[in-house]
Order: structure tokens, then C-alpha cells, then sequence
């Protein structure tokens, strides 16, 4: 508990992690007849004659809510709203300091979507955008889905797209040092929730297509009868040779794992029988599926995690400031073209591609500005 009894006591220290700070003076009786009564009559006015305005004189155009149930939090799972306010404010700290975004926190107490999709809908006249965190599938599906067909802002679920735009970005590079083509990618994806089913959709959509996904009890496949909706909807575009069996059938012979599913799932024996330079994604959290000495040791060529210490961490603060920034300017909902070329955007910012640098820095600040130049270019196309 040493690691948490330190954050336990910043955050105790600061009571939180984020405030609110006003913008404009409020030292004389004229500042308070601007900012307020009377002179705060006039942006009202301004906003009911052209609605647009809003996005000009408020904060809607560079806020985003950040909007979770508490029922799939980090490692942690279902822990229920007021447990998972410190990291729905920790994901507000990192919209300011990534990308200039203001973000404010919003922890619901139900699980139930329609009163979320409801709830998210009544709120969002005040906001820019809407960040779906934290929220379990297959519910984050329908959530999202409901919500971008309701509203004309920008609605994202960082679990499945933040995820997926990072995981493509370093796998567009690890292929390249593999000297190895999308056609010849042959993928296994262990994990088939909001994450990995994003990461499994934004390959297809990149033409990588020879995937296999994997859950609890195994590959996949029509053979299974006890597949809910969500995952029979995968069988649509992955295991297209309807391969049945368990993890260790799965992984047989292929190049890429990525796993987004549990601790210590990949042995070393599993990577012996994967092609020779095998590229491995073990991103479980708070520990991955196989460490990366040990990976390494098993002759995979390159190894990335979900960890900062060590190289090659699949963080999610590398794509949404960003991803939200491009949006906010561009006042557009999100399409699935826009994270393609998000992914390729942070692929080509590292300039010198090797085994453990395959993912730029965190605090690399050109990331969060190309990609919301390239998100920006692309929706207003």
C-alpha cells in the first residue's frame, strides 16, 4: 500500500485534483456589471438571437463533461460513482494540462441507460463535448450510440476510442519495425469488452483483418452458444475461419497479441508458439498480461504495456486532449475516420521508431496539436 498511501495523501492534501477559476476580474462595480447584472444581459441576448453564439461567449466551446457510472473503473471494476470521482477528476486534470480543455466531472448514481442517456442529454447544452468513461460493457455501446444520435456535439467513449487510436498508433509502428504488411497481420485480441472490442473494429477498419478475439472461456466463434449480442456482433468481422478452442489455440501461430483482459494470461510457453518476432500489447491493468523481461525473454520483438514504468505505455492521455481539442474547434460529432487518422497522426510523430520507443512521450506537447489539427482537417471535410 506504499504507492497508494502517497496518493491517498496528495489527494487528501489538495482535497481533489481540480478547481474552479474564473476568468474575468471581479474587483470593481464595474467588472460585476459586466461579468453579471445588468451587463450579463447582453451574451444572453446575443446567444437567443443566433444559438451558435453560445460556443463564442461561454464555456461550451472548450469544455467537455466527463461522465461515468462508476461500474468499470481502471482495475478496480464496479466501485460506484463516489469511488470513481478521483479518477473522473485525475481525467479533467489531464484535458487541462494536455490540451488547454476544461472538463468538468460528472458522476451518475445509476446504471441504468436510458436515465444516463437522458440525464447526459439534459445536461449537455452547457458542454462542447461528452466523454463516456468508465462505463461497462456492452452498456458503453448503446450509451455512446443513443447519445451521438440525440446530440450535435461530440460524444466519445475514451475506453473503446482513446484505447484503440493508441494501440493502432504503436502497432502501425511496431509492423513497420517487424518489416511485416497489414495483410500479413495476423492478430489475436484476448479481452472483449469496450476496449478490446474498439481495438478489434479500428484494425478492420485500417485492413487489418485476420483477427481472432477471446474472452474467459476461449475463442470467440459461431460454435459457442453462450455469446450475448455483443460479442455474436463480432463474428460479423472477426475469425473469419470460424476457429474454435481455447487461449492456447488462439494464440497458435499468430504475430500480434493484445491483450486488454487480465493478469498474468500470457506465459512464456504461449509466446513460443506464436510466429518467430512475435509483437506483444499486454495491457491489462494494474498488471499486464506478461512482463515485459519476461516477454522479451520469450522472443517477442517488441513489448508494450499499459504501464509508465516501463517503455512503450499505451496511455490514453496520448490521444483524447487532443481527439477533443480537434473536435471542439471543429463543433462535429465524431466519425469512425477520424480516429483512423488520429492513430496514423500519433504513429508519425516518433521520429526515430526502435523496440521500446514506439509510442511518442506523454508530455511530448507537438501530440496533443497535431492531432487536433488532423482531427479539426478531417471533420470539417
Amino acid at each position: 500500500m506504499g504507492d497508494y498511501k502517497k496518493a491517498i495523501e496528495l489527494h487528501e492534501k489538495h482535497g481533489g485534483k481540480i478547481e474552479v477559476n474564473g476568468l474575468v476580474p471581479l474587483d470593481t462595480r464595474e467588472d460585476l456589471s459586466l461579468a453579471y447584472s445588468p451587463g450579463v444581459a447582453g451574451p444572453c441576448i446575443d446567444i437567443a438571437e443566433d444559438p451558435e453564439r453560445v460556443w463564442d461567449v461561454t464555456m461550451k466551446g472548450r469544455t467537455v463533461a466527463v461522465v461515468t457510472d462508476g461500474s468499470a473503473v481502471l482495475g478496480l471494476g464496479d466501485i460506484g460513482p463516489h469511488a470513481a470521482l478521483p479518477v473522473m477528476e485525475g481525467k479533467c486534470a489531464l484535458f487541462k494540462k494536455f490540451a488547454g480543455v476544461d472538463a468538468v466531472p460528472l458522476c451518475l448514481d445509476t446504471q441504468d441507460t436510458q436515465e444516463i442517456v437522458e440525464t447526459v442529454a439534459r445536461i449537455a447544452p452547457a458542454y462542447g463535448g461528452i466523454n463516456l468513461e468508465d462505463i461497462a460493457a456492452p452498456r458503453c455501446f448503446e450509451i455512446e450510440e443513443k447519445l451521438r444520435e440525440k446530440l450535435d456535439i461530440p460524444v466519445m467513449h475514451d475506453d473503446q476510442h482513446g484505447t484503440a487510436v493508441v494501440t493502432l498508433a504503436g502497432l502501425i509502428n511496431a509492423l513497420t519495425l517487424r518489416e511485416t504488411d497489414r495483410e500479413d497481420a495476423r492478430v489475436v485480441i484476448v479481452g472483449s469488452g469496450a476496449a478490446g472490442v474498439a481495438i478489434a473494429k479500428i484494425l478492420v477498419a485500417y485492413d487489418i483483418t485476420d483477427i481472432v478475439m477471446c474472452d474467459s472461456k476461449g475463442i470467440i466463434s459461431a460454435e459457442r452458444e453462450d455469446l450475448n449480442p455483443s460479442k455474436k456482433a463480432l463474428l460479423s468481422f472477426t475469425n473469419k475461419d470460424n476457429i474454435s478452442g481455447t487461449l492456447e489455440d488462439a494464440v497458435k501461430e499468430r504475430n500480434i497479441f493484445i491483450g486488454v483482459s487480465q493478469p498474468g494470461l500470457l506465459s512464456r510457453a504461449l509466446i513460443a508458439t506464436m510466429q518467430p518476432d512475435p509483437i506483444i500489447f499486454a495491457m491489462a491493468n494494474p498488471e499486464p498480461e506478461i512482463l515485459p523481461e519476461k516477454a522479451y525473454e520469450a522472443g517477442a520483438l517488441v513489448v508494450a504495456t499499459g504501464r509508465s514504468d516501463y517503455p512503450n505505455q499505451i496511455n490514453n492521455v496520448l490521444a483524447f486532449p487532443g481527439i477533443f481539442k480537434g473536435a471542439l474547434r471543429a463543433r462535429a460529432q465524431f466519425r469512425e475516420e477520424v480516429f483512423i487518422r488520429a492513430a496514423e497522426a500519433l504513429a508519425a510523430s516518433v521520429e526515430e521508431i526502435n523496440r521500446e520507443h514506439i509510442i511518442p512521450d506523454p508530455f511530448d506537447v507537438r501530440v496533443p496539436e497535431a492531432l487536433q489539427e488532423v482531427v479539426y482537417q478531417t471533420l470539417k471535410k
